[in-house]
């Protein structure tokens, strides 16, 4: 026994003793990195970037093909603009050079972190990783990155592209980093480091509670909840459209994604019939009770749904849907821990409650984000500002979009074309 225990330590001093070897690389990088002006910085995150975009369908096949989860094409799309068009969007920025500012006495200093930990998701994983490796970049910090072992095999590749290409543009050695084979102890004692500058920590509940606690500066995105209200004075076809074109979006594995309609009783009807024009299949009661056992008959989300077609889930529970059916709206008349369609669901199935009026559904969208989901994001469909203001200052959400996708709205690009849409969701 006690040889076996000695072989497990030295195993786990082996893989610590790595992980300390690659912050002492990322480190030095990011000392060196510091000194870099701004027209070095952007050469290297050029070169990153382009690679990155070059290879954005390649690896959204890769990384639905690793997890199972979401659309390729979709993922090609969150990929495209997590590297050419973010970089775009900080075109005409400088996070390098000093600002002198006369009028109030005074200078300012960017200052690099030094090395970011960037913990990423299954659900997300390339573009994630794209987005990450960017800011840290743009910024002049080392990188190290840390993927779900869901998706080791995308997200290594991803960031072994952008550090190729950076290095050959210029970058310190080591300024991109990835964690081949990352497990629990060996994340957790990089965490811990003092080394570590700041940790953004993309996934669950426990990961991100396991980053605040680290004892580094963090940066937490955990699940969401969003709900969406639509009002009677709502384009009802539209809001409709939109709806399901956000809850189809990469089979809904974006946590900013809808998670419970809540429709005036007014138009509630008329938005049922109009998210069936759009491609949703209007569950029966009986259905309703099949999802709910599927999805949490287990005590949480089955994850093995997560990513999954609206087709696909159906076939689980014994309905037949068309292969062009979109998603699956399922009408409950409750909301809490009571019952689970009103949680996080990380597939193309929609909670549908419906309210008497406006201010009573802004005081369910309440309720839904403390169940969970608080800080993330929400949504409404509605014509009416002062409906719209008082939602927004209501709902404790980070983002909240206007009639718009909430998926794509929160993310900065729920219009087409996708670039024209930044300012789509509003921020309260």
């Amino acid at each position: 026994m006690t040889a076996i225990v000695e072989e497990i330590l030295a195993g786990e001093q082996r893989e610590s003793g790595a992980a300390d070897l690659m912050l002492q690389t990322a480190e030095w990088a990011a000392a060196a990195f510091a000194g870099f002006d701004r027209s070095r910085v952007e050469k290297i995150a050029r070169a990153a970037v382009e690679a990155a975009h070059s290879h954005a369908g390649e690896l959204a096949e890769v990384a639905v093909r690793e997890t199972g989860f979401g659309v390729v094409e979709h993922k090609k799309l969150k990929n495209e603009l997590t590297s050419r068009a973010l970089l775009d969007h900080y075109a005409n920025e400088d996070f390098c050079s000093a600002r002198v500012l006369p009028d109030i006495k005074m200078v300012e200093l960017p200052r690099p972190a030094g090395i970011v930990l960037a913990l990423t998701p299954s659900t997300n994983p390339v573009c994630s990783v794209f987005y990450k490796v960017v800011l840290a970049l743009i910024t002049r910090n080392a990188i190290i990155v840390s993927p779900h072992p869901m998706a080791r095999t995308c997200s290594v590749r991803a960031a072994r592209l952008m550090a190729e290409a950076a290095e050959a543009a210029g970058a310190p050695s080591g300024v991109i980093q990835v964690v081949e084979n990352p497990n629990l102890p060996l994340i957790g004692h990089v965490m811990r480091s003092p080394r570590v500058g700041v940790i953004l920590a993309t996934g669950g509940t426990p990961m991100v509670r396991a980053a605040y606690s680290s004892g580094n500066p963090a940066i937490g995105v955990g699940p969401g909840n969003a709900p969406v209200l639509v009002d009677a004075t709502a384009d009802v076809a539209q809001a409709a459209r939109r709806i399901v074109a956000s809850k189809s979006f990469d089979n809904s594995v974006l946590c900013t994604n809808e998670s419970v309609v809540l429709a005036v009783e007014t138009i509630a009807d008329q938005l049922l019939q109009s998210l069936r024009g759009a491609g949703a299949h209007v569950a029966r009661p009986e259905e309703v009770a099949g999802l709910r056992e599927l999805l949490f008959g287990r005590g949480s989300f089955n994850v093995e749904v997560l990513g999954k077609s609206a087709a696909e889930i159906g076939g689980r529970i014994g309905l037949r849907l068309p292969p062009a059916t979109k998603i699956i709206v399922a009408e409950i008349d409750r909301t809490g821990i009571d019952e689970p369609l009103s949680k996080e669901k990380l597939c193309p199935v929609l909670g549908f409650l419906r309210v008497h009026d406006a201010q009573a559904g802004i005081a369910r969208a309440r309720a839904l984000i403390r169940q969970s989901g608080a800080g993330h994001s929400a949504a409404i469909h509605s014509r009416d500002t002062r409906t719209i203001l008082a939602y927004g200052a209501a709902v404790k959400a980070l983002r909240v979009v206007v009639n718009a996708p909430c998926s794509q709205g929160a993310a900065g690009y729920g219009q087409d074309p996708p670039r024209s849409a930044r300012t789509s969701g509003r921020n309260t």
